[in-house]
């Protein structure tokens, strides 16, 4: 009894040792051991003895979530269940009711059912409101609900719904799911292919160079490489799919940690599959991550032209790290940096504005490094496009409508009003924005801009100082200005809300792979691509 109860002492306080004997420790030895024995006394203590029952693991689950907040959000607790889901993330496999699904306070809404699958053969459509799965009503469970539409492949779930104001009910089986990276490639014209790389997992590369080889034996001796909308992934990936575009050995990304072990450098390793094919890369505000190292690497080393709004700017990596029971972590291990040395990091979560938020690198703050030709590219904001496509950059309103699933719900309707047979030439037209906007109206959409914030906090502070009376005609006219810029906001940005209409209705009748085919023929991004591709001279001279 007396070894065994010496091996329980020993193991945890050798684990111990080595955990705080890591350089990253040594230094903080005495501040950590206080924190932890602090905090499992307080956990203990609320366990024991607060007036209600409690639930160790949710409590826990939220302590260190909560903690993890005040980091970046790319650090993460994983429970069992959250690893699970991240494993389907990044393997492209999945099994479950084959739809993608919004979690909100008391139901869950189908964003979309992926053709041909569970869900889309048993007639669930986007916009369905799932208040029901078998016997668990969804306002009244605790857990993220969408958990239980998987499970394994062949095994039933009763799906109740509402559309429209009814309520149905259909039983589903649940199938396994093929995750494309590569949901869609085509070819536009008889010279130039047309590839949508849609995630980072580890399919990514392989998908994307069969989707290039296919094209090229159709004809194709230009291609575009669409990257908007792609959040990332796998960080090898992105090195694999670089390597598709340039030689062997060629420096694709650069990471720097505190931590030497974590400081890398990632070159291509393979040959690659076209070196010469003109390419043109686009990207917007949703690329983030595995996608700008790509669009980084083949614009640092002058070999693509970019195209679209600039990128997300996370310049971070990740890296998961196993804990007990089944649980994970992912977390921000090091910054990386393109073939040029810069890093695209946009947000700055290490020193906070006074509201705690994260600042954003200012443009005059930017540092400026150069390509293999020359060209001056920056760091601090994202990828900068070579050739910016101005109007589909995302402005606040837009953005606030779109968070408020205006659009979204517009277009349910929509879908239940029309009949759409012509794909390609399907164009909203400026009665149906009349109607989006009265929509909007009748919905009481109001949306608040950082000016006005600011305008009312320095109004707080006048009044406190007793100044309000001095500044009080400049306030009203400020505010009635502020007014009139919402009340023009949407005719004003009637371009970018048409373009973010038009796909989803078109997604309604025709799934993502018909909206990629209405891009071909249709997408304002897409027709620069090709007319800068169609002109040599042109190409040449923006990489020149």
């Amino acid at each position: 009894m007396k070894k065994l109860l010496h091996k329980k002492i020993l193991i945890p306080v050798f684990a111990v040792l080595i955990f705080f004997g890591t350089t990253a420790f040594k230094n903080d030895f005495f501040e950590i051991a206080k924190q932890i024995e602090i905090f499992t006394t307080l956990f203990k203590e609320i366990n024991m003895n607060y007036v209600d029952d409690t639930n160790p693991g949710d409590l826990m689950d939220t302590a260190i979530k909560s903690m993890l907040d005040d980091l970046d959000p790319y650090t993460q607790f994983y429970n069992e269940q959250d690893v699970e889901a991240s494993r389907i993330n990044n393997a492209g496999d999945y099994t479950g009711i084959g739809a993608k699904v919004l979690t909100l306070k008391d139901k869950l809404v189908i964003v979309e059912p992926y053709k041909n699958y569970a869900a889309d053969k048993a007639g669930l459509k986007a916009g369905d409101e799932i208040i029901k799965l078998d016997n668990i009503t969804i306002k009244d469970y605790e857990n993220d609900a969408a958990n239980i539409l998987r499970g394994a492949a062949g095994t039933e779930v009763s799906v109740t719904y509402k559309r429209q104001g009814k309520i149905n009910t259909v039983t589903i089986i649940r199938e396994s799911l093929d995750i494309k990276a590569v949901p869609h490639y085509s070819m536009i014209d008889k010279k130039t292919g047309y590839v949508v790389l849609r995630k980072f997992n580890d399919k990514a590369s392989s998908e994307t160079i069969s989707a290039i080889k296919a094209l090229k034996n159709q004809g194709a001796t230009q291609l575009i490489l669409d990257l908007r909308g792609n959040p990332g992934g796998l960080l090898h990936e992105a090195v694999n799919v670089t390597n598709i575009f340039v030689p062997k050995d060629q420096l694709v990304v650069t990471t720097k940690s505190k931590v030497k072990k974590y400081n890398k450098t990632y070159y291509t390793q393979r040959e690659a599959v076209d070196t010469e094919i003109p390419l043109v890369v686009l990207i917007d505000g949703k690329s983030a991550s595995a996608s700008e190292i790509v669009s980084g690497a083949l614009q640092d080393m002058d070999r693509a032209v970019v195209v679209g709004t600039r990128s997300f700017g996370k310049g971070l990596v990740q890296r998961p790290k196993s804990l007990t029971y089944g649980t994970q972590m992912k977390i921000t291990i090091s910054r990386y940096y393109t073939p040029s040395g810069r890093c695209i990091q946009a947000l700055d979560y290490w020193n906070r504005d006074e509201n705690g938020k994260a600042t954003r690198t200012s443009q005059e703050n930017y540092n400026a490094f150069k390509t293999r030709n020359g060209r001056d590219v920056f760091d601090g904001g994202g990828v900068e496009p070579d050739v910016e496509v101005e109007f589909s950059k995302q402005t606040p309103i837009s953005k606030a409508i779109s968070n408020e699933n205006l659009v979204f719900n517009f277009a349910t309707d929509y879908y239940y009003d029309h009949q759409i047979e012509d794909l390609k030439g399907f164009s909203l037209s400026d009665s149906d924005f009349k109607k989006f906007k009265n929509y909007i109206k009748s919905s009481g959409f109001n949306f608040e801009t950082k000016t006005e914030i600011a305008l009312h906090n320095a109004l707080i502070v006048a009044k406190e100082e007793a100044l309000d009376k001095e500044i009080n005609s400049e306030y009203n006219a400020l505010t009635e200005a502020l007014q009139a810029y919402k009340t023009n906001a949407i005719d004003d940005n009637k371009t970018q809300l048409k373009s973010l209409l038009t796909d989803e209705i078109i997604k309604r009748y025709f799934y993502s792979e018909g909206l990629y085919t209405y891009y071909t023929a249709n997408n304002t991004e897409i027709k620069k691509a090709v007319s800068i591709l169609n002109n040599p001279a042109q190409y040449a001279s923006i990489l020149r």
